[in-house]
């Protein structure tokens, strides 16, 4: 009974007020002809400045329609900007449509030195008929060459001129790739020796913590599976490598390479106690501490702490 004569009295009121179901759509009917009317007047406005937004919008709306934005109705610099995105294989396929803008030179080169950054050929006079998208093709075929035979690989370089035949020169190829098969490459570098003098030297260990060069340097050139004598020879050009690059470091610590080997070798073995899981009793600080200073005594408890404390945090050196 409440509620029915509070609807009776509610109606009352808004009769008064005139929002009566017709009045209210005629008052919204106006309200939405006097928008409408003042969105027209201000497109006018706009268009007698020289812009007319409303018909901008609806060319874009019929752009759309149409399908995705034209590149060579762009500026130059904008279409290549887009292009640069894209792989080798996006890139070729955007040149079946704009064979000008795809096909450019600088694209082309671009992917040549993100993906391989240092090639001879790049600081040479270009051959006749030289393209970068023909090279880009032809440092694909011979990395895949490469992580199948990586003698055959080399020598493909070598044959189309793209590397010239120094251990200097191969080594800054395999420092600046990405795409080579760490295995194949572990391999080549057991095999030639010459070579991997020359990729150790281009590591730069100045002012970094021994266990941080240590994991830089094994992402290079990776580590063998097993310990012999190719493990042998890697930490010991490391240790050399790294004092070599912190001279001063050496000198405060009192750190010579014979002992930075010993060090190298401890964080190998730390690294695998602490990470694998068939060892059940993990080394402890304490015994790491103890084990490491009877190798190396010159070293202070304190660097051999924080050693063990790198490894606890941050993993394996040659993972």
């Amino acid at each position: 009974m409440g509620q029915g004569l509070w609807r009776v009295a509610r109606n009352q009121q808004l009769q008064h007020q005139g929002y009566t179901g017709q009045g209210y759509l005629t008052r919204e009917h106006g309200r939405r002809i006097a928008a409408n009317n003042v969105s027209n007047t201000s497109h006018r406005k706009q268009a007698q400045g020289g812009i007319d937004i409303y018909h901008l919008l609806k060319t874009r709306k019929s752009k759309e329609q149409e399908g995705f934005i034209n590149l060579e109705m762009l500026p130059p610099e904008l279409s290549f900007t887009i292009l640069s995105y894209l792989n080798a294989t996006d890139l070729c396929l955007a040149s079946c449509v704009w064979q000008d803008l795809a096909n450019d030179e600088l694209l082309w080169q671009g992917l040549c030195k993100s993906t391989w950054g240092h090639c001879s050929i790049y600081n040479k006079n270009p051959p006749l008929g030289f393209s970068f998208r023909k090279l880009y093709m032809q440092l694909d075929e011979g990395s895949l060459t490469f992580n199948a035979n990586p003698d055959e690989g080399v020598n493909y370089f070598m044959s189309k001129g793209i590397l010239d035949d120094s251990p200097k020169e191969i080594a800054k190829f395999i420092f600046c790739t990405r795409t080579l098969n760490w295995k194949k490459l572990r391999i080549y570098l057991d095999e030639r020796r010459d070579v991997l003098d020359d990729l150790v030297t281009l590591h730069n260990f100045r002012n970094q913590f021994l266990p941080n060069a240590l994991r830089e340097f094994f992402r290079h050139i990776h580590a063998p599976e097993e310990r012999g004598e190719y493990l042998e020879t890697l930490i010991t050009k490391f240790s050399h490598r790294f004092c070599a690059c912190n001279p001063d470091l050496m000198r405060e610590l009192g750190l010579s390479p014979d002992a930075v080997y010993v060090l190298c070798y401890s964080l190998i073995l730390l690294s695998i106690d602490l990470t694998s899981p068939h060892v059940k009793n993990k080394m402890s600080k304490r015994e790491f501490i103890r084990n490491t200073r009877r190798a190396a005594q010159n070293i202070s408890e304190d660097f051999v702490g924080h050693l063990y404390d790198n490894i606890y945090l941050i993993g394996h050196v040659a993972a």
